[in-house]
């Protein structure tokens, strides 16, 4: 199963306008994208931040009553998916699955006007799921949804 690197690390936290200041002040991330009220989202905010080649994902919840507030809730502030650069999201799904991963949700598709991502999950330890990541048809900041 190839696997380019690591896309990006999604941390669930209790504030991420202020993860996203703690971050880019104290260890020099700038943020790149944004995925909240201003962009439709009426349940969660992302924060997206970079610094070479890592990318970090800061979300926090907007109702307090989601998975996010109950992550936060037992864990506090943590990593809860590693995504992984793959060049056939489906073919990476189908190939952990046939070695044993637990599949959490078959390969779909989200796009808009800068084309399409494809993706995939499997369970790994604890909370914590790997995302599979198939960008190759995709220009957008992020991904569908985050705005610059």
């Amino acid at each position: 199963m190839p696997v380019h690197g690591i896309d990006h690390l999604e941390f669930y936290v209790g504030n991420a306008a202020q993860a996203t200041y703690f971050y880019t002040r104290a260890y020099g991330f700038t943020e790149t994208a944004y995925y909240g009220l201003e962009t439709g989202s009426r349940g969660r905010v992302s924060h997206v931040l970079e610094q070479g080649r890592i990318r970090l994902v800061l979300t926090g919840t907007l109702t307090g009553e989601d998975e996010i507030a109950d992550h936060h809730r037992r864990h506090g502030d943590g990593v809860t998916s590693i995504a992984l650069s793959v060049p056939d999201a489906a073919a990476a799904y189908e190939y952990a699955v046939g070695h044993g991963a637990r599949g959490l949700r078959t390969p779909w598709e989200e796009s808009d006007e800068h084309g399409t991502v494809r993706m995939a999950s499997v369970a790994t330890y604890g909370e914590t799921s790997h995302t599979f990541i198939e960008r190759a048809d995709y220009r957008g900041a992020f991904l569908p949804g985050y705005e610059a």
